[in-house]
């Protein structure tokens, strides 16, 4: 009777887990890997998920926001994908290091060499972007997923002020306050292996406060608990029946 209630205890809470996972991980999402402070550069993950049984993720393509052009615009090289980097002249030029610029990326397009994303399975594509805007909480970027089927999955709706989610949502970069040397993000190649290390340190503490995390935490803690309380009155029948 014990042993049975453990164990749902730890199927209820596993359906606890992934009800907390699934819908963060079915749309097409932006995260930084070290930060995205205003006014720096960061290197930041699109994260592609493929939501269908019968078809794969061949292409995807993300639009930059042209509110707010990024000068600087550089996508890490992603086996078994081609990349496209796609420029165009700028209704407004920007000033960027003390020098003026008049056109910028508008669009980075991944198209598959191979099977692409499989069902089951997902894709990051990172890009290092830059300088990120000053005047600006968020950078919404819209993103267009391409099936194998010929399906296209078109994630560009804004997330509207006390509404609910839209079935579609544009991935959005959210923009934390410019540390004070006016410096933020990823650091920079050659930087001091401490700095790396605070860097890497902060996102381990970043990742304890997951939900995810914590309910596989308590599942460990209430199976362990009962294992123990099982075994101590399996231990105290065996003593009596001696």
């Amino acid at each position: 009777m014990k042993a049975s209630r453990v164990a749902v205890v730890g199927t209820a809470a596993a359906s606890a887990v992934l009800a907390l996972s699934v819908p963060a991980f079915a749309h097409v999402t932006v995260q930084p890997e070290n930060g995205a402070a205003k006014g720096s550069y960061a290197v930041v993950d699109f994260k592609v998920p493929n939501e269908r049984d019968d078809a794969s993720t061949t292409k995807l393509e993300v639009n930059l926001p042209a509110d707010h052009p990024l000068a600087s615009v550089m996508p890490q090289p992603v086996p078994g994908w081609k990349v496209d980097v796609t420029k165009s002249k700028l209704a407004k030029p920007i000033t960027m290091h003390g020098k003026q610029i008049d056109e910028a990326v508008t669009k980075v397009t991944w198209t598959a060499t191979g099977k692409g994303v499989e069902a089951g399975y997902f894709q990051k594509f990172p890009l290092s972007i830059g300088t990120l805007p000053e005047d600006t909480d968020q950078l919404v970027f819209k993103a267009l997923q391409t099936y194998s089927n010929g399906e296209v999955v078109r994630w560009i709706e804004a997330q509207k002020d006390g509404q609910e989610e839209p079935e579609n949502p544009a991935p959005v970069l959210q923009l934390t306050a410019a540390s004070d040397d006016g410096h933020g993000g990823a650091p920079a190649q050659g930087a001091p292996a401490a700095s790396a290390h605070k860097d890497t340190a902060a996102q381990a503490s970043g990742d304890d406060s997951d939900p995810t995390a914590r309910v596989l935490g308590v599942v460990g803690i209430v199976v362990g608990a009962a294992g123990v309380a099982y075994g101590v009155l399996a231990g105290r029948r065996r003593t009596t029946e001696v």
